[in-house]
């Protein structure tokens, strides 16, 4: 009565699942942040910041110089 040996190892081994899916997970989340910044160049950057300084707050808050109207009933 013989024994069947072992399957011989093969020398070419394929290649290792849990690598291989964490390159193609980074590929993707590499992939997703260059998307979202190419939206953001375009959608977002050509708006200029508006001018949040002290003195420019004071002259937006401040009461409107104009006359009142002289024909109220």
């Amino acid at each position: 009565m013989s024994i069947p040996s072992a399957e011989p190892a093969r020398h070419g081994s394929p290649p290792r699942p849990l690598r291989r899916l964490t390159l193609e997970l980074f590929g993707i989340v590499a992939l997703k942040v260059a998307v979202l910044t190419l939206i953001w160049w375009v959608v977002f950057a050509p708006y200029p910041k508006p001018d949040a300084g002290p003195a420019a707050m004071a002259q937006r808050l401040a009461p409107s110089s104009h006359a009142p109207v002289e024909g109220r009933p």
